[in-house]
């Protein structure tokens, strides 16, 4: 019933946002004499701000046509290598002649990102698809809204996640590298042990988990806290809802995207509105670059996407309820999960002073996991003065955390090469 009021709240606000666009749009016509006028610039913010407030955020695009290499532009182009109703595997493929004309001739590693399905699009790590595209081959899990997968596909459970990413790691052949940002630590976690224990050719060269509750018994927020002070039955009743026509998923029992965007917001109510004051001030002013950053990051931020019900109660029950894996109670497909086998895989945790997300420990605690790793396969780095976003995105991420990831690979790399070569 939620979401259908939701819908129905969206399509009565369409009066007042034409009339909100269509205000902002007389007020900023170049023809309009009176656009800079303090009159004119204060009805054109409140328009704005109205008219932002009651669109629709759709699925954001990656923007990405192009990156700089050693100080040449070298373009990209998104493509797709593999898919399932659930998820696109895009490859971020770079010109090979701009590639040359940059002095990258040789092969370079091939990089599984995992973007977090839990509200927010792929598109959120953007900045990190960035700065990966330096210096490897970027494939992005690019997961589907589930409001627009047809009930026919059937169900998709955080098992059918692990079963795709192990899938996904076959699509870049030998001993690719796969970074897990946030919410997929767990299951890139459980994917990485059953490849190992099966002595696959694919699995992961090196692992990086960042801002991931491997744990989430560690240092927990207040996102931790709701799920353990709630019983599971309230997350079942409160939190799913049916997907209603005219989506193609009608009919499905999903976690709306719109319920997680208020969950997010409500933890940071006040400068989320301190940031569309500014922004309205902005407008007013005349202040143009400030207000186009404020749209940037809202743009992104407020679109999201529905989880089926079957994965969001899942995960709220195996990571932040029972915490299967840290407890090796895991099981998978009839299977024990141990994270105790794999032995020549990489690992490294990246984690925020400030996360007010995943906690200080929560991604370290992968380490105590992985016994059967020597010292030499491990790293662990937290980033001083950055919450849950800086920790993949932003200019300490690029600047602080990115080279360090960067060298990790590059040195596990080298000594997959050597192994091949004894061999």
């Amino acid at each position: 019933m939620l979401y259908a009021l939701y819908e129905a709240g969206y399509y009565a606000s369409t009066p007042v946002r034409l009339a909100a666009q269509a205000t902002r749009d007389f007020w900023s016509s170049p023809l309009n004499p009176g656009r800079d006028s303090e009159l004119g610039r204060t009805l054109y913010a409140g328009a704005g701000l109205m008219a932002n407030l009651t669109r629709r955020y759709g699925r954001p695009a990656w923007g990405i046509d192009s990156v700089e290499i050693d100080g040449q532009p070298v373009r990209v182009r998104p493509t797709e290598v593999w898919r399932s109703p659930w998820v696109k595997l895009t490859h971020f493929a770079r010109d090979m002649a701009d590639m040359r004309r940059a002095g990258r001739r040789d092969l370079e590693p091939a990089v599984l990102i995992v973007a977090p399905l839990s509200g927010h699009y792929a598109t959120l790590l953007r900045g990190t698809v960035q700065a990966f595209l330096q210096d490897h081959e970027v494939f992005v899990t690019d997961w589907s809204n589930a409001r627009d997968v047809p009930v026919l596909e059937g169900r998709f459970d955080f098992h059918d996640y692990v079963d795709h990413i192990r899938e996904m790691l076959r699509q870049l052949g030998p001993r690719p590298h796969v970074v897990a940002v946030c919410q997929p630590g767990p299951p890139v976690l459980a994917a990485a042990a059953l490849m190992a224990e099966d002595g696959e050719e694919c699995r992961p060269g090196s692992m990086i988990f960042m801002g991931s509750p491997i744990d989430a018994r560690f240092s927990p927020t207040v996102t931790n806290k709701l799920a353990e002070e709630k019983p599971f039955a309230w997350f079942k009743s409160n939190m799913i809802y049916t997907v209603p026509a005219p989506y193609p998923g009608m009919g499905r029992r999903v976690y709306p995207g719109f319920v997680q965007l208020y969950s997010f917001m409500s933890m940071n109510l006040e400068r989320h509105q301190e940031a569309h004051l500014r922004y309205l001030e902005d407008l007013m002013k005349g202040d143009g670059d400030s207000a186009d950053k404020h749209l940037e990051f809202y743009d992104e931020y407020l679109s999201v996407l529905d989880l089926t019900e079957e994965f969001y109660l899942q995960t709220v029950d195996y990571v932040f309820q029972q915490h299967l894996l840290p407890k090796g109670e895991l099981i998978h497909r009839g299977r024990p999960v141990q994270p105790g086998a794999i032995r020549d895989i990489g690992l490294m945790t990246v984690e925020g002073e400030n996360d007010d997300i995943s906690g200080i420990g929560q991604t370290q605690a992968a380490h105590a996991l992985c016994t059967g790793l020597s010292d030499d396969f491990k790293q662990d780095y937290v980033q001083p003065h950055v919450g849950h976003y800086g920790v993949f995105n932003g200019r300490r991420f690029r600047e602080e955390i990115y080279p360090r990831v960067r060298a990790f690979i590059r040195g596990h790399e080298a000594g997959l090469a050597k192994s091949i070569a004894a061999a």
